[in-house]
């Protein structure tokens, strides 16, 4: 604890707190009905060429939205800066600030990549570079956080033309009543990235589910 406060600590100290902070604010915006990480989306830098785009490739800048990005660089930045620090304590006495972040950088960026990577293959996509948002509209799926009503926006699991499944922020269309977590609903329209839903009607959910079980030829 008493790293924690040291002057020596400082970057580490504050990256951990900003990281406390944007976790807590990730936490309350789910509950309220959105993500912040899908709010802000995933931070893009086509038309960079030189070092930096290819530094921001390599680490896999926009494979995964840019607060998770961003949260996991503190957090490791922080766990790797206090590791130093408590070594080097143990050995001898903890290093100035700016020693100690240097290697714990350095430490932090492949480890970055590496878990970008990985939380990129199993976070739920909205969109993918096949599939636009509005070809989603007109195709069914099913309330996973809910209910829906003409409040704030709840989430609908939909398969798309390849099969993979999304995530989408959704609102019950005007008049709606409200849609309950299980419900099958088709996405009728589209305002901004909050789809418009209604209940699906049986025969197409029924239609749905068996093109979904057919084996391509």
């Amino acid at each position: 604890m008493h790293l924690f406060l040291a002057p020596e600590c400082a970057p580490f100290a504050i990256a951990a707190m900003i990281l406390i902070g944007l976790t807590a604010i990730e936490i309350l915006s789910m509950l309220l009905g959105f993500s912040l990480s899908e709010l802000i989306g995933k931070p893009h830098f086509e038309g960079h060429d030189g070092v930096l785009a290819g530094l921001l490739s390599w680490i896999n800048i926009g494979g995964v939205p840019l607060p998770i990005l961003i949260m996991l660089a503190l957090g490791i930045f922080a766990v790797t800066g206090f590791a130093i620090q408590s070594v080097a304590d143990m050995t001898w006495a903890p290093l100035p600030a700016i020693v100690a972040s240097v290697p714990a950088l350095a430490i932090t960026i492949p480890l970055v990549r590496g878990s970008t990577r990985t939380i990129a293959r199993i976070v739920p996509r909205d969109e993918t570079y096949a599939v636009e948002a509005d070809d989603f509209v007109g195709r069914t799926g099913t309330v996973s956080i809910g209910p829906l009503d003409q409040g704030l926006p709840g989430r609908v699991s939909v398969k798309d033309a390849h099969g993979n499944w999304h995530q989408l922020r959704a609102s019950a269309a005007k008049g709606e009543s409200p849609l309950p977590i299980g419900a099958q609903v088709l996405l009728v329209d589209r305002k901004a990235d909050i789809f418009i839903a209604v209940s699906a009607p049986s025969d197409l959910v029924r239609s749905d589910d068996k093109s979904s079980t057919e084996q391509p030829s």
